[in-house]
């Protein structure tokens, strides 16, 4: 009997807030490519929604956040198990994650393996809390494939260069206290604090005005690899593009009358 790849990706919306979670916990929450390709699209859908500001990302169960492709389906379904969609320019399912970097904020709350493609969701995260028996590695190496969703570009990006190169090298695993050491993730709580504590950063993001968080996040992707006299470059023009909305008014005048501003996105 075929699977219902909807039960797989919940999505639940409460607020300006928009939950994520990968729900196959019997296989350790692994996708198969229709399941990326879902995630690809339900991405995009909540990217375009004005009013989802914060999306919060999560495997279902304690076991796993997410471990990547599901390669048994691989191995019984063949090239078939990627949906069609492979090519050089656009691999399989996967240059969907490539494009989870644009847009809205998006937090990982990680509670147990984030392995394989599971870490490449969460590398396109911006902000990753992870319980404390969480685990990370990119381990495609050790079944002679590579880390072929932004893996190889993003972790050397995340952590020191040897570190991500010890991990990529050699398929091995680091616990969340030492992912939090190299400055993989961001914070590391007990298992049942991690999607509270997910919940309390996406709502001080919520407070601040959406159009500049989005500003800020793109500006930062641009001018990362830039020099410093390009990136500034970018800073001055998403300046001016807010210096033209209603929120950049509201924000300085509620500022001026001690409250709270009310943001229209506008």
């Amino acid at each position: 009997m075929s699977e219902d790849i909807r039960s797989n990706l919940l999505v639940e919306k409460k607020g300006r807030i928009a939950y994520v979670t990968l729900n196959r916990p019997e296989r350790l929450n692994a996708l198969t490519g229709a399941h990326w390709k879902q995630l690809g699209d339900t991405w995009r859908t909540l990217d375009d929604d004005p009013d989802v500001w914060v999306i919060i990302i999560t495997g279902a169960g304690e076991r796993a956040f997410c471990t990547g492709q599901d390669l048994k389906d691989v191995s019984v379904s063949g090239p078939e198990a990627w949906d069609g969609t492979y090519s050089v320019e656009q691999p399989p399912g996967l240059p969907n994650i490539y494009e989870m970097y644009t847009g809205t904020p998006a937090i990982a709350a990680i509670n147990g393996f984030c392995i394989a493609g599971g870490l490449e969701i969460a590398l396109s995260c911006d902000i990753r809390v992870a319980a404390e028996h969480a685990q990370f590695g990119l381990q495609e190496v050790r079944w002679g494939i590579i880390p072929s969703g932004g893996g190889v570009d993003r972790l050397p990006r995340a952590m020191p260069m040897c570190m991500a190169m010890e991990l990529l090298l050699t398929g091995s695993r680091i616990d969340a206290q030492e992912a939090h050491r190299t400055g993989l993730i961001n914070r590391v709580v007990p298992a049942d604090k991690v999607m509270s504590t997910a919940e309390e950063i996406a709502e001080k993001i919520c407070q601040n005005g959406p159009l500049a968080v989005r500003a800020i996040k793109e500006a930062v992707q641009r001018g990362y690899n830039l020099t410093l006299p390009q990136a500034f470059r970018f800073e001055r023009v998403f300046s001016s593009i807010l210096n033209t909305t209603e929120d950049s008014i509201e924000g300085p005048l509620a500022f001026s009358e001690k409250r709270q501003p009310q943001f229209k996105s506008r």
